[in-house]
């Protein structure tokens, strides 16, 4: 993209006063009020909060292999509409990402789409299968420089095999992300299990099924001195795990996804498999639980867990239903409505939260920086004043199953720059 300089007037970085913000060539290049137009092209952001770029360390672009529910492209769109400049994408893709020529393909595939960057995450295992350690080093060797990897959508379960990952990964400061979910408690789950699972009768997933390896993998990351991430923490036991394995100092960080922050499994009840997702919508004692050790920092980060599906994979019976919610175009509005709107938590903290922490654990550079002169422009201006209604058929995402249609949401993304460029303007994709 060509690099057009901008002078951003009055916009509230962080949530702060007033002030302008110069762009040139690709880098902030002066704060202050007042500033004077250096033949610029203006953009007016009058009550406007500006932050860093958001950074996804959790999404699903499909590429390759499931084209029909989202390319890395559309991914990518749908990521700066949100105002995400940065996402790492999961690697249950067909073929799964566990070579250097597969995520290079879609480090390449990203660089290609201009919108944001695609950092890929590698696979733990071959396949995803469980067995036997995937090219890591490989991968950490290509040129996408993959640093986190996970075998998302399913569990390492083995025990002898997750150590092996900690340890090798270790070698080039690599991160494991485990979804948690022991998979013999979980066989044929369908939702939480709990009061409202009993009374529909559908197979239950249950708490302990998270957090038992969660316990077990906390041990086993201070046991070989490695890094471990939780993904898509969802339920108030594997919050106190996570505390207990921080107060013991050990190098372990944690994931929420807007959706477990917001929405609880009494949705299922409508039957409507849009409410249906990996690990499932909790209980409201569970949501409480997520937005407290969000707020005081036991959750490092918010992930969107971005998991986009055609419609005939969410318009059928329960049981047969895809599990898998979108989320890039609405994550910044539900945690606005979770937990800024509620006071738990300040544009400061969904900054560190949603863009430097995400960073910081997965590394990529140039990514999570302040809003501060000689930094990369990579920036977000972010309506909080506008309330609407969440329409899916204005997404970028090429699916439609969001949890959230026809609510009423807090916040629009405005503009969204990635290095200087503008990938969104008033709301439209550039």
């Amino acid at each position: 993209m060509s690099t057009t300089n901008y002078l951003i007037r009055n916009a509230r970085i962080l949530g702060g006063d007033p002030q302008d913000i110069r762009i040139t060539d690709g880098v902030i290049a002066e704060i202050g009020a007042s500033l004077e137009a250096k033949g610029e092209r203006e953009i007016a952001a009058d009550g406007l909060i500006a932050l860093p770029g958001l950074v996804d360390l959790h999404t699903h672009l499909r590429e390759p292999g499931r084209e029909d529910a989202e390319t890395v492209l559309t991914g990518t769109q749908a990521a700066a509409k949100g105002g995400f400049t940065a996402v790492h994408a999961m690697a249950n893709t067909f073929p799964v990402a566990d070579t250097a020529g597969v995520v290079e393909q879609v480090w390449r595939l990203g660089r290609e789409s201009g919108y944001c960057d695609v950092q890929p995450i590698g696979a733990v295992t071959v396949g995803l299968e469980g067995k036997q350690l995937a090219e890591l080093g490989a991968m950490a060797d290509s040129a996408a420089q993959v640093r986190v990897f996970s075998d998302d959508g399913k569990c390492v379960d083995d025990a002898v095999i997750m150590r092996r990952a900690l340890e090798y990964v270790k070698a080039f400061g690599g991160v494991v992300a485990q979804h948690a979910q022991e998979p013999r408690l979980t066989q044929g789950a369908q939702m939480n299990e709990g009061v409202v699972s009993g009374e529909l009768g559908l197979a239950g997933w249950p708490a302990v099924a998270e957090e038992s390896i969660i316990a077990r993998d906390v041990l086993l990351a201070a046991h070989v001195g490695s890094r471990l991430h939780i993904c898509h923490l969802s339920t108030a036991g594997s919050v106190e795990i996570i505390r207990w394995a921080k107060s013991k100092g050990w190098d372990v960080t944690a994931e929420v996804t807007p959706h477990h922050l917001l929405l609880t499994d009494e949705l299922v009840r409508s039957y409507d498999a849009v409410y249906k997702v990996n690990p499932p919508l909790r209980t409201e004692a569970d949501v409480m639980a997520l937005r407290e050790a969000l707020a005081d920092g036991t959750i490092d980060i918010v992930a969107t867990d971005h998991a986009p599906h055609p419609a005939e994979d969410k318009a059928c019976e329960w049981a047969a239903a895809a599990m898998g919610m979108v989320g890039l175009e609405t994550a910044l509005c539900v945690v606005q409505s979770a937990m800024v709107d509620t006071g738990l938590m300040g544009w400061a903290e969904v900054a560190e939260r949603m863009s430097a922490k995400p960073a910081a654990i997965s590394g990529i550079p140039g990514h999570g920086r302040p809003v501060s002169v000689g930094e990369p422009a990579n920036l977000v201006l972010f309506d909080a004043d506008y309330r609407g209604e969440v329409n899916p058929d204005a997404f970028a995402t090429r699916s439609r199953n969001t949890p959230f249609r026809g609510m009423d949401l807090p916040g629009r993304v405005v503009a969204t720059f990635l290095r200087g460029n503008a990938t969104v303007l008033d709301g439209e994709l550039v």
